[in-house]
């Protein structure tokens, strides 16, 4: 799909909305919906998440060189899905940092060849704006914060995913993760030189965006207890 086109603009749009009613409904308004409203928001993602592999198998299109949940996408839906279950609080980690790293980019620089009205424009979104909605919501709304040396933990687990889809590339003649060539349409591996070198920008461009991630749930965390003394 075109990038800022009429579809995906909507599609930024409910993001926007859906993040800030959720997270300022889950500080002014908290109560048992709370916990229904994770659960519905589980299903949402999973549902967006299986119904696209459900579709490629539909229509003939799956393959193991293609459709394997080995995008760091794939491993933020599902880790959102457990965290709004569970409350664990790696999994809220994995899901904020993720989600605000790679389906934010994936949201914004879509790599999507259909558009509205396909079922695949129903699926793409809902499961990255979903793991986006979690992550602000399970944060920012519920005040699950990332605990001390979560850049740490969640690096760490990043590069081991990385090493284990590099494999799966060589197995498959993949290209998961863009570990063998960029991706075709804009995005920020573009401005990051040729391979390999742009694998090694990203690694260290991601530490970078971690930390900073680290940086703002700090702040907010500092600046909710502040107003909460007063």
């Amino acid at each position: 799909m075109r990038q800022f086109s009429g579809p995906h603009l909507a599609a930024l749009s409910v993001l926007l909305v859906a993040c800030v009613a959720s997270v300022w409904l889950a500080r002014h308004r908290p109560g048992r919906w709370i916990v229904v409203f994770r659960w519905l928001l589980a299903a949402a993602i999973f549902a967006g998440w299986a119904g696209e592999y459900v579709a490629d198998v539909i229509l003939g299109t799956w393959t193991v060189r293609y459709s394997l949940p080995l995008q760091l996408t794939d491993a933020v839906s599902l880790t959102s899905i457990l965290a709004l279950l569970t409350l664990a609080p790696l999994l809220v980690e994995l899901t904020y940092f993720w989600a605000l790293t790679a389906s934010l980019q994936a949201t914004v620089t879509p790599d999507l060849a259909q558009t509205f009205p396909s079922v695949y424009y129903f699926t793409y979104f809902t499961y990255h704006i979903g793991a986006l909605l979690a992550a602000a919501f399970l944060v920012f709304g519920c005040r699950l914060y990332p605990q001390a040396g979560a850049v740490r933990r969640v690096y760490l687990i990043t590069l081991a995913f990385t090493a284990l889809v590099a494999v799966a590339d060589l197995a498959t003649d993949g290209n998961y993760m863009y570990l063998r060539n960029k991706p075709v349409h804009s995005s920020l591996l573009s401005v990051l030189g040729p391979w390999p070198w742009y694998i090694l920008a990203t690694a260290a461009l991601g530490l970078v965006m971690l930390i900073a991630l680290d940086a703002i749930s700090r702040a907010v965390r500092a600046a909710t207890d502040a107003t909460a003394v007063r």
